[in-house]
Parts: C-alpha cells; sequence; structure tokens
C-alpha cells in the first residue's frame, strides 16, 4: 500500500531546497508515494514547491520579530492568534490528508503541523540543516522521533533526543562539473587562478560592496573574479565596476557545476546548503557568515568547518576592509590551499537524501 507523507516548513531556500530532495528521493524510491507539502500562506515555498511538481497547502502563521517597531509589535501580538488558528488548520489537513509520517524540515509552517501530528499519535521526523536549531524545531523535538541532522554541531541543543547526523541534501548535478567546461563556459584564463563570489540569488550587500571596493586588487594580482552579484544589485553594480577581462560581474548564474568546478577558492555565505556543497565539492573557502539569520546560526555554521581547518571565516563587519586582502593572500600561499583542501577532504560527506529516507522508511517499517 503506498506511503502518505506530509512534508511540512519553508521559509527559505535553505529549508525548502532539502524538502523538495526528500520528497524526490521517496518518489524515486516509490512512486506510488503520496506527498503534500504544507507551508507558512505567503511565504516562498507556495510558489517553489509547485514548480517542482509537488502539491502544496498553506497554514497562517508566522514567526516572532525580534526587533521592536510599532509594525513588528502588532506582528508579535496577533502571533498567539496566528498559532491557534495554523493548529486548527494542521488538524484538519491530517483528518483529510491521512498521513502514514510527517516531516519537519524547519520553518514556522513545520510547527503546527508537527504538534498536530504528534498529538495524534503520528510518527514525526525533523530535518535540522544548520549548526545551530531554529526555533521551531527545538519546540518539536521532544515530540520527534528522530531528528536528523545536517551538522553535527547540532546534537548538543537536543539533549535527550534521537539524533542522527545525515548531511544536508544537495544537488546531485554539482558533481558533474568539470573544471575545463568551466573555464570555457565562463570565458576564462585556465593559467590564471579563479575566485567565486556567490552571495546567494538575492547577492549580500557587504560581499559586493567588498568586492567594489577592491576590486583593483585582483586586477593588480591577475586574478579572475567570478561574481554572483545577485539581481538586486546587478544593475547598480555593473556601471561601476571597471571592463577587465579578470571579472566576471553576473546576477545569477545558473550552471553552478562548472562553476564550482572552475574556481580555485569561493567566497560566500554560511547558509546551511551552502556549507554541504563545499564539504560535497572539496572547496577551499572564505566565509562570510550573515548577521541577519536567526540566531546567528551562519556563525555556528561557519565555525563547524572552521574549527577543523576546513575553511576560513571573515566577519561580516570586518568584510570590507579584509575579505580581498585575505583572499589574494590565500591564493598566493599554495600551503595554505593545501591545508584547507586537506581540511575539508576530511570532513564526512553524506548521501543526505538517501540517508533521510532510509530512516524514514525504518519508522514507516
Amino acid at each position: 500500500m503506498a506511503k502518505r507523507i506530509i512534508i511540512s516548513g519553508g521559509g527559505t531556500g535553505g529549508h525548502i531546497f532539502p524538502a523538495i530532495s526528500i520528497a524526490a528521493e521517496l518518489k524515486a524510491r516509490d512512486p506510488e508515494t503520496e506527498i503534500l507539502f504544507v507551508g507558512a500562506k505567503g511565504g516562498m515555498e507556495m510558489t517553489l514547491v509547485p514548480k517542482h511538481g509537488y502539491k502544496i497547502e498553506g497554514v497562517w502563521i508566522s514567526g516572532i520579530a525580534r526587533s521592536m517597531s510599532f509594525k513588528n509589535i502588532l506582528k508579535n501580538l496577533s502571533f498567539p492568534i496566528k498559532l491557534i488558528s495554523s493548529l486548527m488548520q494542521a488538524g484538519k489537513i491530517i483528518r483529510s490528508f491521512k498521513p502514514d509520517l510527517v516531516v519537519g524540515v524547519g520553518g514556522y509552517a513545520s510547527g503546527p503541523l508537527g504538534r498536530a501530528a504528534a498529538s495524534r499519535g503520528i510518527p514525526l521526523v525533523l530535518n535540522e540543516q544548520n549548526a545551530y536549531p531554529g526555533i521551531t524545531n527545538k519546540w518539536l523535538s521532544k515530540k520527534a522521533n528522530i531528528i536528523l541532522l545536517g551538522n553535527e554541531a547540532a546534537a548538543k541543543h537536543f539533549p535527550g533526543a534521537n539524533t542522527k547526523v545525515t548531511g544536508n541534501p544537495v544537488r546531485a548535478s554539482l558533481l558533474t562539473g568539470t573544471k575545463a567546461e568551466g573555464v570555457k563556459k565562463l570565458g576564462l584564463n585556465p593559467n590564471k587562478p579563479v575566485v567565486l563570489s556567490l552571495g546567494g540569488s538575492l547577492g549580500a550587500g557587504t560581499i559586493n560592496r567588498a568586492l567594489e571596493k577592491h576590486v583593483n586588487e585582483f586586477v593588480r594580482n591577475e586574478i579572475q573574479l567570478v561574481w554572483q552579484c545577485g539581481s538586486r544589485y546587478y544593475d547598480e553594480l555593473k556601471p561601476r565596476i571597471p571592463h577587465n577581462t579578470l571579472i566576471r560581474l553576473m546576477p545569477f548564474i545558473d550552471d553552478m557545476a562548472n562553476a564550482y568546478a572552475a574556481a580555485d577558492v569561493i567566497i560566500s555565505r554560511a547558509g546551511a546548503s551552502t556549507i554541504s556543497e563545499l564539504i560535497l565539492l572539496n572547496k577551499p573557502s572564505i566565509i562570510v557568515p550573515s548577521p541577519n539569520v536567526a540566531e546567528d546560526h551562519q556563525t555556528q555554521n561557519a565555525l563547524s568547518l572552521v574549527e577543523r581547518g576546513a575553511a576560513l571565516m571573515v566577519k561580516d563587519v570586518d568584510a570590507e576592509e579584509k575579505l580581498v586582502n585575505e583572499t589574494v593572500a590565500l591564493l598566493k600561499s599554495e600551503i595554505h590551499l593545501e591545508k584547507l583542501r586537506k581540511g575539508i577532504e576530511a570532513v564526512e560527506k553524506h548521501d543526505a537524501a538517501k540517508e533521510i529516507v532510509d530512516e524514514i522508511y525504518k519508522i514507516l517499517g
């Protein structure tokens, strides 16, 4: 008999794409598996998930605003009403869909679904991607059958819980790139070093300001820079960046497999998915954690590599002055580069989607 599974959560790509990877693995094991996603009304998951061929329902829930303003005070005052409403909606969805198991991937929508499932004796599996867990997974942890961790550093935040490190699901297509193809597609010189800077699809303002301020250092040292600046920054940056064959300013990179393969060093934020990609691809990196995230979890993600000698970290507040200098210095030191390569190669690799679904099947029997 085909299994029925709800996958709940979202809010950011770091929650949504692992969820889609889990769904794809479930379908690969058994195409008859019925999957329903549940997200937060108005969340990006409500448009992203259907594009990948899955049904999704929304509940009325949002987070608690941490900064104090009149708008945020009103938002926080409405939170108890939203929570009660979303719990009722979650109960209705569970009664209608009758899942055999619920997977919570983090994000506010996974809270009410997880509580509603656990209260009805339905198995609950949590997937925590970050080194420092989100508030929703911590809230649900005592109700979960198992918590599957993307980063082993998170285990200490779930005392007494049943946890297992599986890593975070990463796009398998990233392994298909080659350096020769990446250099060719990006129009690079194969005899000069390549830095790939990533700020996510929207870009990272701090990283962009740091690179713009010191862009001539790349030119002076004959270092090629493939710079994904983000769609919202591209138009204003383009006229300010000098025309030079060493600099490739791009709003977004579609072929990430070959871009990664072409790069000698990566500059990036410290989202859980990016950290997992660096581990999978064994890429030396300089990580600039975003300070604008819950519980400063990106710093914890970065430290999980830095403390193993598997990456360097520059604080966001120091990036404008230090980031480019550290990047140039790293590329000039083959000894230091090799140390980072060995450090990241030593980090345990996981076939995360497969391992997560293995655990789901164990519970389902």
